[in-house]
């Protein structure tokens, strides 16, 4: 027997504009990123890997924002189940990936701060990039089962529109497990960053001489800031409005975690200041001496 959902999408103007200007902004910022990255920075740090990573994982997310804006501002989706599954798990993808990313930029500056001589055999451009690669072989594997469920799910239900899933979340057993991974991922990520936050407060306040405290600390804060602004104004809302199935906060909360990839770029200039070569070359010295 043949299951139809009748779900005629009517067009919605507004979700369709805040697409448009993630979309304008967040190509528009990543670019100049990765540009400046390749251009004045060599991947010869752990952290700029994972921030070129970071940067990868935002602008596919970006290409795949102007389908997203068709289907708003028209609502119709020409163009089959197959596009619309490979746009929705590049949004899932970037949420997943970012959140690990960012964690792992934050344990780098961590161990920058706190353990930097016992962590210089550990923090390596070829330990960043084998981890760098891990981390797409996990998205990717994830992606495999989660894709064949969600092209199953649309061929089942005969659904000719796209971005319908949580409408029907109670009826398809599969995505509980889904959904309950992504959010015990962002919910480990969230606690990995809360404490690498308290651990570098704790340690600029202990070591750093007052002159350094006023000029630095705040630089080096507002990383960790970033991120965890990130994890709760981006991941986390969008991860708890799809385990409940809260369908009335699922398009706000989309649309939040969006905004991740226009904010990434505020990551990436805070963790590039001068200050960190600054103190691993006074560490250097120390340690010589």
């Amino acid at each position: 027997m043949n299951n139809t959902v009748e779900y005629v999408p009517e067009p919605k103007l507004a979700y369709a504009l805040v697409f448009g200007f993630i979309m304008a902004l967040g190509l528009l910022l990543n670019a100049m990123s990765l540009w400046t990255f390749l251009r004045h920075h060599s991947l010869k740090s752990p952290s700029t890997v994972f921030m070129v990573n970071l940067v990868i994982s935002d602008l596919l997310f970006v290409f795949s924002l102007p389908m997203r804006v068709y289907f708003y501002a028209t609502g119709t989706w020409p163009l089959g189940p197959f596009a619309c599954v490979c746009t929705e798990m590049l949004f899932r993808n970037n949420i997943r990936s970012s959140s690990i990313f960012i964690t792992f930029i934050c344990v780098d500056r961590l161990l920058a701060v706190v353990y930097p001589l016992r962590s210089r055999h550990l923090r390596t451009s070829s330990n960043a990039s084998k981890a760098a690669a891990l981390v797409w072989l996990f998205v990717l594997a994830v992606n495999v089962p989660e894709s064949v469920n969600m092209t199953r799910f649309l061929n089942n239900y005969n659904i000719s529109s796209c971005f319908v899933f949580s409408r029907y979340q109670a009826t398809y057993p599969y995505r509980s497990a889904n959904t309950i991974f992504q959010f015990v991922l962002v919910l480990i990520m969230l606690a990995v960053n809360v404490v690498s936050t308290a651990l570098v407060s704790w340690s600029l306040h202990k070591y750093l001489n007052d002159s350094a405290r006023v000029n630095n600390t705040v630089n080096v804060m507002l990383i960790f800031v970033m991120s965890l602004v990130m994890f709760i104004i981006c991941f986390l809302p969008v991860s708890v409005a799809v385990l409940k199935g809260w369908r009335h906060a699922m398009m706000p909360s989309i649309c939040l975690a969006s905004v991740n990839c226009c904010l990434d770029p505020l990551l990436y200039y805070f963790s590039l200041d001068a200050f960190w070569k600054k103190k691993e070359d006074a560490d250097l010295a120390r340690s010589a001496s």
